[in-house]
């Protein structure tokens, strides 16, 4: 779809065009229209000024004196010329050199005068003719006066030419100042996306920014949006929470229970509850833990990989520390636009599985291209293709004499599915043991400096 400040640039460039193009033809009207104007006032005073040189003989006949007419009127095929006829009888000016003014149209009543448009005059050239009917002496006189239109045609295109460039410029102006208007008015938008990538990164909760009444709603609907994500996130966090405490009376009922001397002649059913009585409250602690991590965020906060990646390996690598592992870290030093909490529940989940099997080296790598792509891979043991399946089922563990409650790759699949990724497990051609690769859709173009650093 044509974007919001093109569309509206188009049919404000449209309009003015066509204000453009309607203005000119008027314009263009107006210029002949004054022009003809003037040429018919001209050709009126002509027109009277010959009628004025009309005298009555002593033999009752009507004379011209030509003596007193334009000497325009004398030169041949000058441009301007005249025609008398009264009594039958007609006067043509020498300008006319034997080329009668012919007018097919009806003439003006007595005392009338009359304009016309002839295509062709003498020398096949258009002319505008003016005919004047008057009485004097009793005589009836139809004087026409006429002059050739290709004698003011060239002023006319001469100012028609100068007022097209003067409109065009003026048009040209308009359509800039109208852009610059357009995306001046359209800056209040931009404003907006700006405080909604400030959300996103958790630099606050709302946008607060100033914006037309016509986008307020808009605004005021993502500020009550966010707000009851925001709620929704705390109610369930702090559900999570209530459970865990809910549930930690029982569990202590339980430990107490597993200590009965009852037990002590059932030591395989003592250790089965024992064991799953731990599991339980590691699961009970790990959430709570998370309420407490999670509980006064108020927002998704993007996610650094460089920085969380380097304190989450120096983590591991103090619990693990009887390992001595090295643990090799490639990741940008950019924030991005992913739920922290998610991205280092779901990498500390892999990295931990990793540590777990691990001999000595571990590999993290976090790439940008069409995806986010994170690759964790150890060398220890590896897995071939029918466990790597089995892995992510919830609970299962492969060798049951590692500790742990086999959550963590079940709750990893979980997030990936969530974000509509895919999790693909195999075995690392490098260091030959498990390669765990997540493929997470990259939404938002992301740039920066990929950084690679063993962690200390």
């Amino acid at each position: 779809m044509m974007s919001l400040r093109r569309r509206l640039n188009v049919g404000l460039v449209s309009i003015l065009c066509v204000v453009f193009v309607i203005h000119w033809l008027a314009a263009d009207w107006v210029i002949r229209s004054v022009a003809e104007k003037q040429m018919a006032t001209r050709l009126r005073e002509d027109g009277e000024s010959i009628f004025e040189t009309m005298t009555l003989d002593d033999n009752g006949q009507l004379n011209l004196n030509s003596v007193y007419i334009a000497s325009v009127y004398n030169h041949k095929i000058s441009g301007h010329y005249y025609s008398i006829q009264f009594n039958n009888q007609r006067y043509d000016s020498n300008s006319l050199h034997h080329r009668p003014i012919t007018i097919k149209a009806p003439l003006p009543e007595p005392g009338q005068l009359q304009l016309y448009h002839l295509s062709k005059g003498p020398e096949q050239l258009p002319i505008l003719a003016l005919v004047q009917v008057v009485e004097k002496f009793g005589y009836l006189v139809t004087i026409t006066t006429a002059e050739e239109l290709s004698s003011v045609d060239h002023d006319i295109t001469f100012i028609r030419l100068s007022y097209f460039g003067l409109s065009l410029t003026v048009l040209i102006c308009a359509i800039v100042l109208q852009s610059i208007d357009v995306r001046r008015s359209l800056k209040p938008i931009v404003n907006v996306r700006q405080e909604l990538e400030q959300v996103t990164k958790g630099y606050q909760q709302q946008i607060d920014v100033a914006v037309p009444s016509e986008i307020k709603p808009l605004v005021k609907e993502i500020n009550r949006l966010l707000a009851l994500v925001v709620r929704r996130l705390q109610q369930s966090r702090t559900a999570i929470g209530n459970l865990a405490h809910a549930l930690k009376p029982p569990l202590a009922l339980l430990f107490k229970v597993a200590e009965h001397p009852a037990f002590n002649d059932h030591p395989e059913l003592k250790h089965l509850l024992q064991t799953q009585t731990d599991a339980m409250h590691r699961s009970i602690e790990r959430e709570l833990k998370r309420a407490r991590i999670a509980g006064n965020q108020q927002a998704s906060i993007a996610f650094n990989p460089y920085l969380e990646l380097m304190t989450l390996a120096k983590l591991l690598k103090t619990i693990y520390a009887e390992k001595q592992l090295v643990i090799n870290v490639i990741a940008p030093d950019l924030l991005v636009h992913f739920d922290r909490e998610d991205m280092l529940e779901m990498i500390g989940n892999l990295l931990d599985n990793a540590c777990k099997w691990a001999k000595h080296d571990i590999n993290v790598e976090i790439i940008f291209s069409q995806t986010l792509t994170i690759a964790i891979a150890d060398d220890g043991p590896g897995c071939d293709a029918l466990n790597a399946q089995l892995l992510t089922q919830r609970g299962l563990r492969l060798d049951e004499s590692i500790q742990g409650h086999g959550l963590g790759l079940a709750i990893v699949l979980d997030i990936v599915n969530c974000y509509e990724g895919v999790l693909e497990i195999g075995r690392s051609k490098t260091l030959g043991g498990v390669l765990a690769t997540v493929y997470l859709p990259l939404n938002v173009e992301v740039k920066g400096k990929q950084i690679k650093k063993k962690s200390d």
